[in-house]
């Protein structure tokens, strides 16, 4: 390997997938290639993780489901990424933007070379990188044989959660006596939580759910488990649209599940994803939905507002891509839920704000810019308005 141009090999490589490719010796760049110009390198914010990868062939995927595919071989590692199979919204990307702290003057750039990165099924990254483990390790691979490491799947794979797992889904480690098919009351309880976004409540129910016996739908065990996700992923992403949650969002969403569980090989790992799944779509329908009994008005609202987390949220851009006029749809957002638009989207900012200020390390500069404020004394002053503290105070109290 001492003679071969590892850079010309990369380089190739880069330009035959489209998707940025780098080079390490160790903790050392030693070249990165991509045919966009990107402010800065999404895959530092993941660095830890791709780190951890040790296997000569391995891959990490975050929870945007964008992947990065990783070959070692001795001191020298490859990274192939980030790319994706469907299509990233502008808001995942300006929140990779923000979390790769990207200058907010460069964020759009970095959007725009995002979208301009070839998106290619995982599989055929893993391939191309069983072609350079060949090269540079004399290994033949196969797709079976190849890992993934993602930090939520280590966190779910905990005791506990196998537990609440195994419960909910009913897989052969958990000896229940049940009838061959129990599942349409414990399908209907789940899903409706999902509709309806009851995250408290979905977390409570699986701590103590029965085995969910679904019948026979493969002879090959590891089979039978991922077409139980996929049919899973199915019910609950059309559970989650009527809930509010905009189908476009839902269908990609599930694709990129099912995409991950096709690539696992052990029954752990399908389980707590499928419970992360489940998790996950009521999450998103809990942040859009307002009220017990949202219309549809409100959850149009919601969903747009989630869609331009971090813009400067123009009411009458909103009622533009509502198809109505912005008096009208002030008065009757008014009406129905008894606030005012404007105090509904500072506060959905101030949620996110909240959020930001005790999970991440960012500062209150960098939040407030991100979320779109017009300064740091005006995100300051509205956050305090609606939580009777300042930015600083509230990470004080609340930080990990």
């Amino acid at each position: 390997m001492k003679d071969m141009d590892l850079q010309y090999l990369c380089k190739i490589i880069g330009n035959l997938s489209g998707i940025p490719i780098r080079l390490y010796d160790g903790p050392d760049p030693v070249f990165f290639h991509a045919l966009v110009s990107l402010p800065k390198d999404p895959m530092e914010v993941y660095r830890s993780e791709i780190w951890a990868v040790k296997a000569h062939v391995g891959y990490f995927v975050t929870r945007h489901f964008h992947y990065y595919g990783i070959v070692n071989s001795g001191p020298i590692k490859i990274i192939l990424g980030p790319t994706r199979q469907a299509p990233a919204s502008d808001q995942e990307l300006r929140e990779l933007a923000f979390r790769a702290d990207v200058a907010p003057k460069d964020t759009e750039d970095f959007v725009a070379a995002m979208k301009g990165i070839v998106r290619m099924p995982l599989e055929s990254v893993l391939q191309t990188l069983c072609t350079v483990n060949y090269i540079l390790n004399g290994e033949k691979l196969e797709l079976e044989d190849i890992s993934i490491y993602d930090t939520e799947q280590s966190t779910l794979k905990t005791r506990l959660e196998q537990k609440r797992s195994a419960r909910m889904f009913g897989y052969p480690d958990v000896q229940i006596k049940q009838s061959p098919h129990n599942t349409y009351a414990l399908e209907q309880q789940l899903l409706r939580m999902v509709r309806k976004g009851d995250t408290a409540a979905l977390k409570a129910w699986v701590a103590s759910a029965p085995a969910v016996n679904g019948g026979i739908l493969a002879s090959d065990q590891l089979r039978q488990v991922k077409n139980t996700f996929v049919v899973s992923a199915t019910l609950v992403s059309r559970a989650a649209i009527h809930g509010g949650m905009d189908p476009e969002d839902a269908f990609t969403l599930s694709d990129a599940f099912i995409q991950q569980c096709e690539l696992l090989n052990s029954l752990d790992q399908i389980t707590n994803l499928q419970y992360r799944m489940v998790l996950e779509f009521a999450e998103r329908v809990e942040r859009i939905r307002l009220g017990k009994q949202p219309t549809q008005l409100t959850l149009a609202v919601t969903n747009y507002i989630q869609h331009h987390l971090s813009e400067a949220i123009r009411t009458e851009e909103m009622a533009k891509a509502l198809y109505m006029s912005r008096p009208y749809l002030s008065a009757r957002f008014r009406a129905e839920t008894g606030e005012t638009l404007t105090d509904f989207i500072l506060k959905e900012k101030t949620e996110e704000a909240k959020r930001l200020l005790r999970y991440s390390d960012k500062t209150a500069t960098a939040i407030s810019s991100y979320l779109g404020f017009s300064s740091l004394g005006h995100f300051s002053r509205t956050f305090k308005k609606y939580t009777g503290s300042s930015p600083a105070e509230y990470r004080e109290k609340y930080s990990r």
